[in-house]
């Protein structure tokens, strides 16, 4: 299915096309380096678009322009409108630099739960669970020290065993099935132009999918931002692939000779969940 996109926030207008399908594949929608902050409008159908906010290197514009599209940022349940994000700091000591995160540790419907656990997000994933660090990794390798970088300080989140994690949502503070419209994440060390991407559906039917920006070798622990909105669907579910291998012991990145790109997540950020 051919899709027409148009930069929409940089000083020259430029109109160009890209290709998207159906299915799993990666739409080549971006320069594999130097990318700049920009969004970006891709028609999907005659209904359907897709906002697409995306950079490599220096994040922070793609970024607050993805944060004031969604809105202002929600603390409690009940909200209506806005904005929710996850840093990873507010993890305790017992989930940290362990195996032991749960992934609905920010989807809590327990009424005693403080509010900060109350985001309405559930992952999952095909591998063994999940890891907060607050040391860049370096209890799993100590080469990740140079490897990695945190973009919000001072904690970051991977999934452990596999490069898949499978995010659904949930009314904030509610086991009610809920849906989102914009999804974003920050990632570090991203340096390969096909290894990470995100896919956005609306239950079975896929919306979409889109590669996250790399920095080449040219900035190897630098951060990439990728954020999608849909003005006119429901996401129910994102799936993203961090990197080409899970981290590992045993596992060398591109940049210390090894045929892998290695990478981990920051912050996340995305639209209020609602039914």
């Amino acid at each position: 299915m051919n899709l027409s996109f148009k930069i929409m926030l940089v000083s020259v207008s430029l109109v160009s096309f890209a290709s998207c399908s159906k299915d799993p594949s990666y739409a080549k929608d971006q320069p594999e380096n130097n990318v700049f902050s920009t969004a970006e409008n891709f028609k999907l159908s005659s209904k359907s678009e897709a906002i697409v906010f995306k950079a490599a290197g220096d994040i922070s514009p793609a970024l607050e322009e993805f944060r004031a599209l969604l809105g202002t940022l929600n603390s409690a349940p009940n909200a209506t409108g806005g904005r929710r994000e996850i840093n990873w700091d507010g993890v305790p000591a017992t989930f940290t630099n362990n195996n032991l995160f749960p992934g609905d540790f920010f989807g809590s419907a327990d009424p005693l739960a403080a509010n900060g656990r109350k985001r309405g997000l559930i992952s999952t994933t095909p591998g063994v669970g999940f890891r907060i660090s607050d040391n860049d990794f370096v209890d799993i390798k100590p080469e990740y020290d140079k490897l990695f970088n945190t973009f919000s300080p001072t904690k970051t989140f991977v999934a452990n065993g596999s490069t898949i994690t499978d995010n659904f949502f949930k009314v904030p503070g509610t086991n009610v099935d809920a849906s989102v419209q914009g999804f974003g994440v920050v990632f570090s060390s991203v340096n390969n132009a096909s290894s990470t991407s995100l896919e956005f559906y609306d239950g079975d039917s896929l919306l979409g999918t889109f590669k996250v920006p790399n920095n080449g070798t040219s900035n190897v622990a630098g951060f990439s931002f990728l954020g999608v909105y849909f003005p006119n669907e429901k996401v129910t579910r994102v799936p993203h692939h961090s990197g080409s291998a899970p981290l590992s012991s045993t596992q060398d990145d591109l940049s210390d000779g090894g045929g892998e790109d290695i990478v981990i997540m920051d912050d996340f950020i995305y639209s209020e969940p609602r039914n």
